[in-house]
């Protein structure tokens, strides 16, 4: 047996999140999604984000453009580009919410994630960093990713999962992950493993240096 938590990212996309939440409402699952701030300019992102919250799901911040690395990305003002323009996206779509994603730029947990200024910010305004230790890759390997999926969850005791609700065709096996998962004793929940969460409500809860560029 293990314990499972859900995350999707790179959403919400007006043809498979839909699908997602009707998989996850009529297994009664619970998930996290991160989403992109600029999805949130298409006519449906907003009712989308409305009904994961209605559905009792969580949402988080997980950048505006999702094009670089907050580590990589020098800009003065990314704090503001890619995290507050995101919230205020959200609030304007009805969420209010302190989770904050970066961009690992393919799932790489290093360096690239974060820098000074965003650690500063998550700090300073209570946020929780959410990260993750299973990602299956599904956006690259659309046909295989549930095989890779279930042996990281056989792996580790909980297993804080990213899969993408994006229109690669792998959310078509989302089904048959959840029910292999379930054969094997996945026991579902919505809260996050403490070494996923460096930051938690704004304090560092765990080592933030293995996630930092050198910039400011």
């Amino acid at each position: 047996m293990f314990d499972l938590t859900l995350t999707f990212d790179n959403g919400p996309d007006p043809e498979v999140t839909p699908r997602v939440l009707d998989i996850l409402r009529a297994r009664g699952l619970k998930a996290t999604f991160f989403v992109v701030g600029r999805k949130l300019e298409h006519p449906d992102g907003p009712g989308l984000v409305r009904a994961a919250l209605a559905d009792g799901h969580r949402i988080g911040n997980h950048t505006y453009t999702h094009t670089i690395p907050l580590g990589e990305n020098l800009d003065p003002d990314v704090v503001e580009a890619e995290i507050a323009r995101t919230d205020r996206a959200l609030r304007d779509a009805g969420a209010e919410t302190r989770l904050f994603r970066p961009f690992g730029g393919g799932g790489n947990l290093d360096g690239r994630l974060l820098r000074r200024s965003v650690v500063d910010h998550l700090t300073g305004e209570g946020y929780s960093c959410v990260l993750w230790n299973a990602i299956p890759r599904d956006w690259a390997d659309p046909e295989g990713w549930v095989e890779t999926a279930l042996a990281q969850c056989k792996a580790q005791p909980w297993t804080l999962i990213v899969l993408h609700d994006l229109p690669t065709g792998a959310m078509d096996r989302l089904e048959e992950f959840l029910d292999k998962a379930t054969a094997l004793g996945a026991r579902f929940r919505q809260d996050f493993p403490d070494a996923c969460v460096p930051i938690r409500d704004g304090r560092i809860a765990a080592p933030v240096e293995p996630y930092m560029s050198d910039a400011a």
